[in-house]
């Protein structure tokens, strides 16, 4: 099934069913007010859940028009948002670009960063932000929703609270992350609000393409309008999802509805660097993968950040072509003030 939280004035929005091909949603509300509400009580709540999405795709019950442009995003504020760099030919070219060896561990121990949870933006909200100088990025990413997750959980039981797939922009500003990591502290001021696709769905949704760890599609990315990325989302993740979530409840248990995403979606191309799309490649989920291969290949990095005015898009579509989360399509804003 899919689930979204469509703007209702409130918080936390109104938890809805959306149809398979994206066009219809019907109210969930009278069983969860909220799709957190929903997480809390899932074992409960799922299977009615699911009998009214059956419901409304054979049309038996009251359906409305959904617009993506009325969707928040699926949790518009979370518990816990956690990130991982699963991609690890990310986090090399990362450290090549400014000549750092990478440690053999990062390719047995995943990197993963505690991100602010209490403000998602909506999958079509702009991104607002005062001072290009700060190096506003996109970064293209595949989050998943768990229940209850104990401490210390092996991975089969990472792998059994899984509970919802989506997609993310983890906003990045590029021109604060190497003071702040100089403090030796992590990232805060460099990671802003994040944006979620429009729809969060189960795995049984994805069929054949979802492994119980891995998402096997390419994760669409354009940029002002072109194709940027092209990344298989399934290729070159040195740690799947329950890898990531057991890492994340080593030491602590997760709440139902944490967050726990994969990193910029990132693929080698004959044991290199990728290639742009133009030029035959998958091309890059962020802006900063492309002036790390510039950096290495020329010297410099030639391409910009974003500016007030540019668009990202960031959408995955099944095998026939329709898209299943729906399309997180943000333009970057100058940020005025209250």
């Amino acid at each position: 099934m899919k689930l979204a939280t469509l703007n209702n004035g409130t918080r936390d929005g109104k938890l809805v069913v959306v149809s398979s091909d994206l066009t219809r949603y019907t109210d969930a509300s009278f069983l969860a007010p909220t799709l957190q509400a929903a997480l809390d009580d899932w074992a409960r709540v799922a299977p009615h859940l699911s009998a009214l999405a059956e419901s409304l795709e054979h049309g038996s019950v009251p359906a409305e028009r959904f617009h993506e442009h009325d969707a928040l995003s699926p949790l518009p504020r979370a518990y816990q948002w956690a990130d991982g760099s699963a991609y690890v030919n990310h986090v090399e070219l990362v450290r090549k670009a400014r000549g750092a060896e990478m440690p053999e561990s990062f390719w047995t121990d995943p990197l993963m960063y505690q991100g602010g949870s209490d403000s998602f933006l909506a999958p079509r909200a702009p991104i607002q932000m005062a001072d290009e100088a700060w190096g506003i990025d996109f970064e293209g990413e595949v989050a998943v929703i768990v229940d209850d997750v104990p401490m210390g959980a092996s991975l089969d039981e990472a792998r059994e609270a899984i509970r919802l797939i989506m997609l993310v922009n983890d906003v990045s500003l590029r021109g604060l992350i190497p003071a702040e990591l100089g403090k030796g502290f992590g990232f805060f001021q460099s990671k802003p609000s994040s944006a979620f696709s429009p729809v969060a769905v189960t795995p049984d949704e994805l069929g054949d393409t979802w492994d119980g760890g891995k998402l096997h599609l390419p994760l669409v990315v354009d940029y002002n309008g072109e194709p940027f990325g092209r990344a298989e989302a399934g290729v070159d993740m040195t740690f799947d999802f329950p890898t990531l979530v057991a890492h994340a409840a080593k030491t602590r248990p997760l709440c139902a509805g944490s967050i726990v995403g994969s990193g910029t979606v990132s693929n080698k191309l004959e044991g290199g660097p990728g290639k742009p799309v133009s030029e035959g490649g998958v091309g890059y989920s962020c802006i900063a993968e492309i002036r790390m291969i510039e950096t290495i290949d020329t010297g410099a990095a030639k391409t910009p950040f974003m500016r007030f005015g540019d668009t990202v898009r960031i959408e995955m579509k099944d095998e026939a072509g329709h898209s299943i989360f729906g399309a997180i399509e943000q333009a970057v804003e100058k940020y005025e003030g209250r």
